[in-house]
């Protein structure tokens, strides 16, 4: 049961943030090319940057053709399905949200799997959840939101720390990775909603930079 739940996960996240990709990528109005090349990208970065660093090689996509399959079909079809769906920035934001929680708690177990302490695996939920994104960015010349100040990697985190409290309690274990999933995907979603930021370290509120440094 726990095998399926963690490959039904593995599925949703790898289908929306290629979708998330496809979108980013057609913000900056890549060819067709450009485009499957920043939907793989997101997909599978934080995956594999995760994986190299665990020694878990080769790393997953390389080793079965279902997932390089399922990203080009999701790609395919948010490219066929793009005018039905009118504000990329709204879709892009949907989907990199949801893609953020399901491969959270991807890291996480396999953190676990590798018997590392709880927090070795929040920030291998971490890398997992978002740099793929910072991959894509990059590559699309934007400032990654992980070095923002908007609440992104932070997301991941608390969904980390809550995940490893809840196992400690009574709570339903078969419901654990649901509930951190959500957890993540609300708070993201509460961040943007609301323009919840971490602190600016740059400027005060007279507008001065902090420390004596010139504007």
């Amino acid at each position: 049961m726990k095998e399926d739940l963690l490959k039904l996960i593995d599925i949703l996240g790898t289908i929306t943030f290629a979708i998330s990709g496809v979108f980013a990528a057609m913000q900056k109005r890549l060819d067709i090319f450009g485009i499957l090349i920043i939907s793989f990208i997101t997909s599978i970065g934080g995956g594999t940057l995760r994986d190299v660093l665990l020694g878990d090689l080769p790393v997953k996509w390389m080793r079965d053709i279902e997932t390089p399959a399922i990203i080009l079909v999701s790609a395919i079809c948010a490219i066929l399905f793009r005018n039905i769906i009118k504000n990329f920035q709204k879709t892009l934001f949907i989907f990199d949200s949801l893609g953020l929680g399901f491969f959270t708690v991807l890291g996480l177990q396999k953190g676990i799997k590798f018997g590392l302490n709880p927090g070795i695996c929040i920030v291998l939920g971490t890398i997992t959840g978002c740099f793929g994104g910072v991959i894509r960015d990059i590559l699309l010349n934007n400032i990654p939101l992980i070095f923002r100040r908007e609440i992104y990697a932070t997301a991941c985190i608390l969904g980390g720390i809550i995940y490893f409290i809840l196992y400690g309690t009574s709570f339903p274990k078969e419901w654990l990775d649901v509930t951190v999933m959500l957890v993540v995907f609300i708070i993201r979603f509460l961040a943007v909603k609301y323009n919840f930021v971490l602190p600016d370290l740059y400027s005060d509120k007279k507008g001065r930079p902090p420390f004596g440094g010139q504007p």
